[in-house]
């Protein structure tokens, strides 16, 4: 089980949702203290032509996941370009291998990913929240980075955080 629980992710949605523009702004450059290589995998989706409204989603979901981190009590070591590459290999692997599966299938590992997943409770808001803004249907490229990248940030998190509580 995670350092994320149903709760910090709960306290961390609603605390965003909440701030002003300068609240914002000030936790983004937070971010950009502790966390560069998480801020600086949105903040290139413009250049894959995502665009600001869609932008805006994703950092939602990057200052989302940054508040419950620091709301989580844990010391998360920071990601490097490494791991984020080493995760967005492993997700698109998954990705992969679920193409041409039945449906059944698919949702039969889909759902044992979720459950087995080291930060269950944040795959489970990042999910709920890119299905509310109608970004499962994948109808374009920016929308394919736009989800990946989101999808990414919570892989990063489960995998410094599993390697930190291996120590």
């Amino acid at each position: 089980m995670g350092w994320i629980n149903q709760r910090v992710i709960a306290q961390a949605h609603v605390g965003v949702e909440r701030m002003d523009q300068a609240h914002k702004v000030a936790l983004a450059d937070e971010i950009f203290r502790e966390q560069p290589t998480l801020l600086a995998s949105i903040l290139v989706l413009p250049r894959m032509g995502v665009g600001m409204v869609q932008l805006e989603l994703a950092l939602h979901v990057l200052l989302v996941t940054f508040q419950a981190m620091k709301l989580s009590g844990h010391k998360w070591p920071v990601v490097t370009e490494d791991i984020q590459e080493g995760c967005l290999q492993r997700l698109t692997a998954r990705a992969r291998f679920n193409e041409g599966l039945p449906p059944e299938l698919v949702a039969q590992t889909v759902q044992q990913f979720c459950d087995e997943h080291a930060e269950r409770y944040l795959l489970a808001f990042v999910y709920g929240y890119l299905g509310d803004h109608d970004l499962w249907a994948v109808r374009t490229e920016a929308e394919k980075y736009l989800v990946l990248a989101t999808l990414n940030l919570v892989e990063c998190i489960a995998f410094v955080g599993s390697a930190a509580a291996a120590r």
